[in-house]
């Protein structure tokens, strides 16, 4: 099975997390996930997630510690989704694959209807927020 590397952004603001829906006619349409991307050949996971950043967003980000790795097969792709804490430095948040964004707070999300792929970053998350680590 070959796997595609996708890229995901845990960035926290006031204790919650950013977390965004897909646009009608993207992928996941209507579905929340951190956001990120594809992993672009010769590109570092964290390049990559830079460049997704600005790119979808229009934001520049530091990017921090690897935190969980995700593999899911959808119904005609297998991805890896590696997730990293990120740091929001500058830029105002503008959507351009996206139709929204929130902050979420972990006792929360589970509101959301969160990608299938996702929802380990989510569990990670909660286990490590029982675990004494927070933002």
């Amino acid at each position: 099975m070959v796997y595609i590397d996708v890229t995901a952004a845990v960035i926290w603001k006031n204790g919650k997390v950013l977390i965004a829906r897909r646009a009608p006619g993207e992928h996941l349409e209507a579905f929340w996930e951190f956001p990120g991307g594809k992993i672009e050949k010769g590109e570092t996971p964290e390049q990559c997630l830079k460049r997704e950043l600005f790119e979808e967003f229009g934001i520049d980000a530091e990017i921090g510690s690897f935190i969980v790795e995700s593999r899911f097969s959808y119904q005609n792709k297998h991805i890896r989704l590696l997730a990293y804490e990120a740091a929001h430095l500058s830029g105002d948040f503008s959507l351009k694959v996206h139709s929204a964004i929130a902050w979420a707070a972990l006792d929360k999300i589970d509101n959301y209807s969160i990608a299938p792929a996702d929802v380990p970053i989510i569990e990670r998350l909660k286990l490590n927020f029982v675990h004494g680590v927070t933002h």
